[in-house]
């Protein structure tokens, strides 16, 4: 059976990426491993590493893209959890077959050729939650 492995990321939607940082990384004296640009989900990325996990600092770089929507609706703070999962198409398929609302039914590709889907709010408790395979 498909399993979760471990939180893979906590990602926090920001206004002003400097400013988010200036906290995170200055102030609280996380390191700070890489930024990156994702153009297909309009939006810039900053991964600070917390044990095997990551804080994903987003901010959007187009006003139509869904992480500028949310902003726009409610503002900066945690956007979704992500879990790191063995076996992504299992886990659809269990999640689909139990009634749990999908965003995404199939997985998507993201950054480096990762697939991840994410699961409805409306199914979790009010948590935006991306499962994510990395190999």
């Amino acid at each position: 059976m498909s399993s979760i492995k471990k939180i893979n990321h906590v990602a926090v939607v920001v206004e002003d990426m400097d400013k988010a940082l200036r906290f995170w990384r200055d102030t609280l004296g996380m390191n700070f491993k890489e930024s990156i640009e994702i153009p297909s989900e309009a939006s810039t990325v900053a991964f600070l590493p917390v044990g095997e996990s990551d804080l994903e600092l987003v901010k959007p770089t187009g006003q139509d893209s869904g992480i500028a929507k949310y902003l726009a609706k409610r503002g900066p703070g945690i956007h979704h959890l992500c879990l790191e999962v063995d076996d992504l198409m299992g886990i659809i398929s269990r999640l689909k077959q139990a009634g749990i609302r999908l965003i995404n039914e199939q997985p998507r590709i993201g950054q480096g050729g990762r697939q991840y889907a994410f699961v409805h709010p409306e199914s979790t408790g009010g948590v935006l939650v991306e499962l994510y395979q990395s190999d």
